[in-house]
């Protein structure tokens, strides 16, 4: 077989083969097949699609290229969320704690951020002492114990996906559906979870800038997921604003403490639920999403979801004393309150650029290797379709440097106070 000829097939609008998929992905693991040549299929890909059979044999294939987690000791069904990424995303925190406080057994392997904020891994990592990188055996006895452990990649994952992410981001070839729905999945599916939820960010501070894009990606996850014999289903949820009120590794964890006592922001304990809601179902311990939230809602209100999240921060070595004492985790030294300019209604909140004000703080890296202060952030007192008053304090910027004139500049141009604007839609759209 020539890569020459598999590149002409997809130029051409053909499906690729199973076996035409093989030898791309055996080529790119072990380099037979130069950069080039590669990049030319991603471009043809880009271009010409993929068939939902097509992108189900790209993600396994990828995934058999790495190893695959066996997670078969763990007794009952394993279920796993999956985000496509956010501003002030925090979901997995609480949600993690209040699925596993039902019995259900939930091990999640996240990653590190790359722009905007940290993601989960980066979060977790505020808490003094917590440790994501533990051995593959101690995250399944973790699992099987205290039913919920949070970690970091163990073993080398999908390497395909690896190298093809990273032709991917020079090709401009990254807002690929196909290329997106095979690179997330393949990475799920190894993880050896039985049920995936997904939640698929849509606005201006996602990657899918508009719903029918999220909603083109939903479907091919969901797919993938269903062909290759998991339960899978995605939920669409906004992004046009941050979700919740914190932005920021330390103040997100103690945004996601808050939920697990009750008293977290609306919207982003109701997204939990919602996700949660599914997860339970899937878990096998409620019949429908409508008694799956109620027992969510109770073991939050009897302080089972926090004891779980408790239990999970003592297992990796964390100071449990941040369930009560946010201050064990690192304080920024200035909080600078930004105001209203004038009287009106909050109509803009832009996400992308909030995350971005979050990461020159500190908050976020701008290269790999960048350091976190895990102190730094934004927090929102007011959310767009809130009435408010000229010098009222819109915001405040937790940091490290008395004065910020480049974050206090791109967040003049980051918000908007105009005479009327509706509350958005949270979920837009549940795809099972």
């Amino acid at each position: 077989m020539r890569m020459v000829d598999v590149i002409d097939a997809k130029r051409n609008g053909k499906a690729l083969t199973d076996d035409q998929l093989q030898f791309f992905v055996d080529g790119v693991v072990d380099g037979s097949i130069p950069d080039y040549q590669v990049s030319a299929l991603l471009m043809a890909i880009y271009f010409q699609g993929m068939t939902s059979a097509e992108q189900t044999s790209l993600t396994m294939k990828m995934m058999h290229s790495g190893e695959h987690l066996d997670l078969s000791k763990i007794p009952g069904v394993k279920v796993d969320k999956h985000s496509t990424g956010g501003v002030g995303d925090k979901v997995s925190l609480p949600l993690a704690a209040m699925v596993a406080a039902t019995g259900i057994p939930v091990p999640m392997i996240s990653g590190r951020g790359l722009g905007h904020t940290g993601r989960t891994l980066d979060k977790l990592e505020a808490i003094p002492g917590f440790k994501v990188e533990i051995s593959e055996q101690a995250f399944i006895d973790q699992v099987a114990r205290e039913k919920l452990a949070i970690v970091g990649a163990t073993g080398e994952v999908a390497p395909a996906d690896k190298k093809i992410y990273a032709l991917r981001d020079v090709t401009d070839t990254v807002d690929s559906i196909p290329l997106i729905a095979s690179s997330i999945m393949s990475k799920k599916i190894a993880s050896g979870t039985d049920a995936l939820v997904i939640d698929v960010k849509t606005g201006a501070g996602a990657f899918m800038k508009t719903l029918d894009q999220s909603r083109a990606l939903a479907h091919a996850l969901v797919d993938i997921g269903k062909q290759a014999g998991l339960q899978c289903m995605a939920v669409i949820s906004d992004m046009n604003q941050p979700l919740g009120n914190k932005v920021g590794n330390a103040l997100e964890i103690e945004e996601s403490i808050d939920v697990l006592k009750g008293k977290g922001p609306a919207d982003l304990t109701e997204l939990v639920l919602t996700l949660g809601s599914y997860m339970v179902v899937m878990g096998g311990k409620a019949q429908t999403p409508k008694a799956a939230r109620q027992l969510l809602e109770e073991v939050v209100a009897d302080g089972t979801a926090l004891d779980r999240f408790k239990a999970m921060v003592i297992a990796q070595g964390g100071d449990p004393r941040v369930i009560d004492d946010y201050t064990v985790m690192p304080q920024a030294k200035y909080q600078i309150p930004y105001r209203a300019k004038h009287d009106g209604v909050v109509s803009k909140l832009a996400a992308d650029e909030i995350g971005t004000a979050s990461m020159l703080l500190g908050g976020g890296r701008q290269q790999d290797d960048d350091q976190l202060d895990y102190s730094v952030g934004i927090e929102l007192h007011h959310k767009l379709g809130d009435q408010v008053k000229a010098g009222d304090t819109l915001l405040t910027i937790y940091s490290n440097q008395e004065k910020v004139p480049a974050v206090e500049k791109l967040l003049d141009e980051s918000i908007a106070i105009s005479d009327h604007y509706d509350k958005p839609q949270l979920i837009h759209e549940i795809i099972e």
